[in-house]
């Protein structure tokens, strides 16, 4: 069973909880196939994973599909429906052969699955997080658009490159523009949990425009469509092992990473809105979701052109581990937690 790792409970600047000595892993870990079976057995499938959110299957009757390993011998139930011969197998009964099922619980409305029998629940699992998130009222949002990405890099370099935005001035200008890449402080520096909030200038967003794209998510919750106290800042955290959760003040931003292969990652990225913005322009808030979609979508591609080309540099034979600056002590945390899981 897991244990959850303690956190501090104060934001504090990245370089201030930065390991002396830190170096990146090694290149088996990005391109060996036994560590990445290794990595579905100790990890894909022991860990809370997150497949969606509840607003998919909000009516009677709805569902969404979540890809495993191909069975066409069993039933939607996990039945099993075809057994070839199986009367010359003394005792041998189908009812008993069926898929088995799997742990499913929410965190605030987004679902999360675990294939280990033994594994902690969820509300258990997430106890550092509880009540953390509340302002954004996570579990009542309105998802506007999901993109998909076949990424060719491993899904550690993801993680990684989300940890730190030290690359952001050359590789984000955009962003750089409006969110100063060195304005980072962490609450979360060790465990699953990772992360903390960048600040977004005055009067600014995180969109093609530059400017706030819709009614803030908390809006519900402050119901007087005032500034709050986290209306300027971005938060971002990686939840291991395969969500990213970035929270904007008027839309939340959720990625989902599925390694498919040493060298690939299937990415789900989500976009949730207040599920009243579409309707906020009599309250002064203009309802553009595509401004922060595509400022996103562009932002995105620009990482995973580079976890590319870090990953082309790491199946090189004088690909050597290098050291990990102070303003990458998250990425450097993450990297201490996956070599734990691994052991």
């Amino acid at each position: 069973m897991n244990k959850v790792a303690s956190v501090p409970a104060v934001f504090r600047k990245t370089a201030d909880t930065f390991a002396a000595g830190a170096k990146t892993l090694r290149q088996q870990y990005f391109a060996s196939a036994e560590i990445f079976r290794r990595e579905q057995e100790q990890i894909f499938a022991k860990q809370w994973l997150v497949v969606g959110h509840q607003s998919q299957i909000a009516d009677p009757g709805d569902y969404f599909l979540v890809s495993i390993p191909p069975s066409s011998g069993y039933g939607a139930t996990g039945e099993s429906l075809i057994v070839i011969r199986d009367k010359e197998v003394p005792g041998f009964e189908k009812a008993d052969y069926s898929l088995r099922a799997v742990n499913l619980a929410l965190w605030e409305g987004f679902i999360f699955i675990n294939l280990d029998e033994d594994a902690m629940s969820l509300d258990e699992w997430f106890a550092p997080l509880n009540g953390k998130f509340s302002h954004w009222n996570m579990s009542i949002l309105r998802p506007a658009k999901r993109i998909d990405y076949d990424v060719k890099a491993n899904w550690k370099l993801m993680f990684e490159n989300y940890s730190e935005c030290y690359h952001c001035p050359g590789v984000h200008p955009m962003l750089a523009k409006v969110s100063p890449y060195d304005s980072a402080q962490n609450d979360l520096s060790e465990g699953p949990f990772l992360g903390g909030f960048m600040k977004i200038n005055k009067g600014a967003g995180l969109t093609m425009s530059g400017k706030a794209c819709a009614l803030p998510v908390g809006g519900i919750k402050r119901g007087d469509g005032e500034e709050g106290e986290d209306d300027g800042l971005v938060f971002y955290y990686s939840i291991f092992p395969n969500m990213l959760l970035s929270l904007h003040p008027e839309y939340v931003m959720v990625h989902q990473l599925w390694p498919k292969s040493p060298e690939r990652t299937l990415i789900l990225c989500d976009w949730f809105f207040h599920p009243e913005a579409a309707a906020a322009g009599d309250r002064g808030y203009k309802y553009n979701p595509n401004d922060a979609i595509e400022f996103w979508d562009m932002t995105n591609k620009q990482d995973w052109h580079v976890c590319e080309l870090s990953q082309q540099g790491i199946a090189s034979r004088a690909y050597e581990p290098g050291p990990y600056s102070s303003r990458e002590s998250i990425p450097a945390a993450w990297d201490r937690y996956y070599r734990s899981m691994m052991h």
